[in-house]
């Protein structure tokens, strides 16, 4: 078994994987739910809910590479997407930023559930993505040594 693969399955990285995975799925579930809503107010364009069905689907992608893979380029990737559909709602909740060519202007300034949980995992699944990536980087200085 090569280094690599025995740092990947040590419980500590299991239990990472598996978190950083409930978060992404998370992030896709409430996504997917909250599309078909959103996408009303431009039922022909882009549209929020378009965005949103893409953040999910990119979500549950980028959750199936780090519950197979573990590796650090999973780890980076969920790092991006939890990453930036974390500033995205932080962004939209507190920032009026109109719309950007086809992008529309999604400024909500309230929070209710669904948000609110989304954020959280979304910022957690960020956080532990960025734990993943740096304890992969940490298990390939000592594969070198």
């Amino acid at each position: 078994m090569s280094a690599s693969l025995a740092t990947r399955r040590r419980p500590r990285d299991i239990v990472l994987r598996l978190l950083v995975v409930t978060a992404l799925v998370i992030d896709a579930v409430v996504h997917w739910q909250l599309a078909p809503g959103y996408q009303l107010a431009a039922p022909a364009g882009i549209g929020q809910g378009n965005l949103f069905r893409l953040e999910a689907v990119a979500a549950v992608l980028v959750g199936l590479y780090v519950l197979v893979r573990g590796s650090r380029p999973a780890y980076a990737a969920a790092l991006l997407v939890a990453g930036s559909a974390f500033i995205a709602v932080l962004l939209y909740r507190y920032v009026d930023i109109p719309a950007l060519g086809p992008i529309p202007s999604m400024y909500e300034p309230v929070w209710f559930f669904e948000k609110a949980l989304s954020a959280v995992a979304e910022g957690l699944g960020a956080a532990l993505a960025g734990v993943g990536f740096l304890r992969q980087r940490g298990s390939a200085r000592r594969r070198r040594r």
